[in-house]
């Protein structure tokens, strides 16, 4: 075994055509537990990668000065400016625009699915694919629900087209990106906006196609839900007590009657019935009168130790209490957590909901169906429809404050005319510059922006909160990573491994070995991470097997952006699970067929239009 190495090129001298050096193991050994660590999941994966990019250094093989120079990347900073861009086209209303006649698509499941993932692909081509399932993913639920079918069936079909429209141009997904500067580092010019375009338009339309007339039958049906207008029957879960004369509560303020069992957000009052007067989520500082009738929602056992230790009565709930719970200035809405939010790990206890924003947590709603379990103790998870009461201005707040989306009643938020059109302009000319050659990507679409936070379409305090920074320091820690893969001799190891498997391949059998890899490795870690890795591969097959490197680059792009097999491939997969009820298991039955079905489609058009002519 050969273990000669030179630090000063960042490289190794070569003995043999299957000699292995020291540098190679170590990089191996790094990337393997790297890559466990991404699929145990027990660290999220930009803090797995930065711990990474250390060892790197430490080990030698990456020098000091370069160890950061991935996160002023092109690629990292194009990526970051397209989130910023998705944000301006949400706010402008462009994606309510396209979906604001959902509702006339109609009851038949083919339709819906056809129509919901058609507009999400289009969406996912000029946009963050999750901003743009963020979106449509509550349509989704509320089309479920009013024709009385389980989300299950359209959720995942939502989730893949999300996927597959990422594969139509430059920015629809970032390992495009980063496949498109890999390209430039050749001595090329970079993958243009539209060169993703006729392998990807002919996957995503397959794609469509199958997920349209077959591929939603495969997704599993969550039988046993609520009927879609009862998902949440207030009636069921709020209990009545009548305060008597003499009972403890009297004269004592609501805050004191929740803290007096210890059980604060346990026991919620919605409402209050004083004589006449009917008073939705009262304030906790008005104080219980005798005869008061407080309308509590609470699990049995605290309602037990509320009329026990307080002295009250239990009554029965009169009437409709939903109409109870409201009035002009209170209602009731539903909202769903999205990934950017904060409450995923939180309890309703410690976040103090009423004391803090004026806004009570009525009930959860997780995989279809009401959670029985007590409230406080629930830690939210992504994908969580809660049920809360409290004024527009509370709730809005709430919305805002914990970056949730509201449903079902909603209707659809949509933009002003001219914002709309102001926010196309703007990026519409982004792409026009970038496709022209005119300015480069990482440029125009950080021009495009800044013009959007000044024309106020992103707010000066929504730029950062826009960008999904555990993507940004994912790119910048593996850039070097995979450079140490490409320097160390790693790379060019597992191309003469695949060179020897080419040779007895056809050229489009061994883009198909490329791309299932790729597929592989994009289900357990994350796609742009895939690229990353994969990239230096490819160059260094091409040139192994004296061809453009054009096909084998388009190759992984496709691949690594077709994570269908696993909830953890990426963050679509794993934004509808809970809504959608989904298991581990559930997404090969409708992933495993429409990736065999891309491998098929895309491999012949990318030698079509990315022939793999000598050089």
């Amino acid at each position: 075994m050969a273990t000669g190495r030179s630090l000063a090129q960042g490289g190794v001298e070569r003995i043999g055509p299957m000699d292995i050096t020291i540098d190679q193991i170590m990089v191996f050994a790094i990337l393997a537990g790297t890559l466990v660590l991404f699929v145990w999941g027990r660290w999220r994966y930009d803090l797995v990668a930065v711990a990474a990019l250390v060892v790197v250094f430490i080990a030698g093989l990456v020098p000091a000065e370069a160890v950061f120079l991935g996160f002023g990347h092109p690629a990292v900073i194009t990526v970051a400016a397209v989130l910023v861009l998705s944000r301006g086209l949400l706010n402008a209303g462009v994606v309510d625009t396209l979906s604001s006649q959902m509702a006339r698509v109609g009851p038949r499941p083919m339709a819906q699915v056809g129509t919901l993932t058609g507009i999400v692909i289009l969406c996912s081509a000029f946009m963050n694919n999750v901003g743009a399932l963020a979106l449509l993913m509550p349509v989704a639920i509320w089309m479920s629900r009013q024709s009385g079918r389980p989300p299950s069936l359209l959720l995942m079909p939502l989730a893949f087209g999300s996927l597959l429209g990422g594969l139509l141009t430059l920015i629809g997904t970032p390992p495009n990106i980063i496949i498109a500067l890999y390209r430039s580092e050749m001595g090329l010019p970079a993958f243009g906006m539209f060169d993703f375009l006729p392998v990807g338009l002919g996957a995503a339309l397959i794609g469509l196609l199958f997920i349209t007339l077959l591929g939603w039958r495969l997704t599993p049906r969550r039988e046993g839900q609520r009927a879609p207008a009862d998902l949440f029957e207030i009636e069921d879960y709020i209990s009545e007590v009548i305060v008597p004369e003499g009972a403890r509560v009297v004269g004592r303020t609501i805050f004191h009657l929740t803290a007096a069992i210890e059980k604060e957000d346990e026991v919620i009052v919605v409402g209050l019935i004083r004589g006449e007067r009917h008073i939705p989520a009262p304030p906790w500082y008005e104080v219980i009168q005798a005869g008061d009738i407080l309308m509590v929602e609470v699990s049995p056992e605290d309602l037990k130790a509320l009329i026990d230790d307080e002295g009250l009565s239990l009554a029965e709930c009169k009437g409709d209490c939903k109409a109870a719970l409201g009035s002009d200035d209170i209602r009731l809405m539903e909202a769903i957590i999205t990934p950017d939010s904060p409450l995923p790990g939180k309890t309703a206890i410690s976040l103090h909901l009423r004391r803090n924003f004026g806004v009570n947590l009525l009930a959860i709603a997780r995989r279809g169906r009401r959670l029985e379990r007590r409230l406080g103790l629930t830690e939210f998870v992504i994908g969580d429809i809660l049920l809360l009461q409290g004024n527009d201005e509370a709730l809005q707040e709430v919305l805002k404050t914990f970056k949730c989306l509201p449903l079902a009643e909603r209707g659809l938020r949509i933009g002003q005319s001219r914002k709309v059109f102001l926010a196309l302009g703007i990026f519409v000319a982004a792409m026009a510059l970038s496709a022209l050659n005119l300015m480069p990507v990482q440029i125009a679409f950080t021009a495009a922006a800044v013009l959007m936070v000044l024309v106020d379409l992103v707010p000066l305090g929504d730029i950062y909160e826009s960008i999904d920074w555990p993507v940004v320091v994912l790119l910048g820690a593996m850039f070097p990573l995979g450079h140490a893969l490409e320097n160390t001799g790693g790379a060019q190891l597992i191309a003469e491994k695949l060179l020897l498997l080419s040779a007895h391949l056809t050229p489009m059998a061994t883009l198909a070995v490329i791309m299932v890899a790729t597929m592989l490795l994009s289900n357990v870690i994350n796609n742009a991470a895939a690229a990353v890795l994969m990239a230096p591969i490819a160059i260094t097959l091409a040139k192994g097997m004296a061809v453009s490197v054009d096909p084998l680059l388009m190759t992984v792009a496709v691949g690594a952006s077709c994570a269908f097999l696993t909830p953890v491939g990426h963050q679509s997969n794993a934004m509808v699970m809970a809504p959608g009820g989904y298991r581990f298991g559930d997404y090969w039955r409708l992933g495993l067929p429409l990736s065999v079905l891309v491998t098929v489609v895309a491999v012949p058009l990318i030698l079509h239009f990315w022939p793999m002519a000598p050089t």
